[in-house]
């Protein structure tokens, strides 16, 4: 018995893959983040976001909220709002996927949606014009030390005790960059040896979740050195990798996760030996109207 929904974020599974690794001497674990309530990685972040903004008085419950999204940190920040009686809107790419746009606002937030040709920045663009002349706050996933930090207490810890320490490499797609920063801050104070590998669309692809930021666009709490590698994946690729796991591993995820075990596999294939955790990051079901499962 729980007394909210809240109580339900983090703690997620992790299962060894048994079909697409195929070097015995490497475990590969997929971590199925899709397992949180609101669906994905991203309410964990969002969970420690306005908690610890609430707590800190960075806004107050009648202020107006708003953020910009690529959909899974807006469908948690709208889920964990409603709990919070907090009154957010999120802007969002209007080529999102419809699933991701009445998520959100079946949790009552209202869903601006920018042009496509302008990309997430558009959106990010559209927001801080609200903050600066309407009063908005920000939550500002992108600077707030608060999206890190939530991995550092939880995704991380939960990875260290259940590989039983024996984690050699981490797998993440990098978006916001949260996970990776706090998942590795963490791990590398258990253990420095432990590889952090992030994953970035090589270029003209576009995978939903993850970016090769421009300069001026980059993450504040990105911090290059916690990342010893970075290896890029291709649009196609990922979204072949997606449909794989679903077939074959029975894991229905999006693409950038398929991104994220597509480098797991290939460093598996460079490896003697290890144990590789690769994150989902959502459930497939977000996807359904775009061409990923045609």
């Amino acid at each position: 018995m729980h007394s909210s929904i809240i109580d339900l974020i983090g703690n997620t599974p992790m299962v060894r893959s048994r079909t697409l690794n195929t070097n015995k001497n490497v475990d590969l674990y997929f971590k199925l983040e899709g397992h949180n309530p609101g669906g994905s990685v991203k309410d964990r972040a969002a969970l420690n976001m306005l908690k610890k903004g609430l707590e800190r008085g960075d806004f107050k419950s009648d202020q107006k909220l708003i953020e910009a999204t690529s959909g899974n940190t807006g469908i948690a920040l709208a889920m964990i709002a409603g709990i919070y009686g907090l009154d957010i809107e999120l802007v969002m790419p209007e080529n999102s996927t419809k699933e991701r746009v009445q998520t959100m606002r079946a949790y009552g937030a209202k869903v601006t949606l920018t042009p496509a040709d302008i990309g997430i920045e558009g959106a990010r663009d559209y927001a801080a014009n609200k903050v600066e002349n309407e009063g908005y706050v920000m939550i500002d996933q992108f600077g707030n030390d608060n999206n890190w930090k939530a991995h550092y207490a939880s995704t991380g810890p939960e990875i260290w005790r259940d590989t039983q320490g024996k984690i050699t490499h981490f797998v993440s797609s990098m978006g916001t960059t949260g996970t990776i920063m706090g998942t590795s801050t963490y791990l590398k104070e258990q253990n420095e040896q432990v590889q952090i590998v992030g994953v970035q669309p090589t270029d003209n692809s576009r995978i939903p979740g993850i970016r090769k930021w421009p300069e001026a666009y980059l993450p504040k709490i990105f911090n290059a050195k916690k990342v010893d590698r970075i290896m890029e994946v291709s649009e196609t690729d990922a979204a072949l990798m997606a449909r794989r796991l679903a077939k074959e591993e029975g894991i229905f995820s999006g693409m950038s996760s398929g991104g994220a075990a597509t480098i797991a596999l290939r460093l598996a294939q460079e490896l003697q030996e290890g144990t590789i955790v690769s994150i989902v990051c959502d459930r497939g079901d977000r996807y359904l109207s775009s061409p990923l499962f045609d």
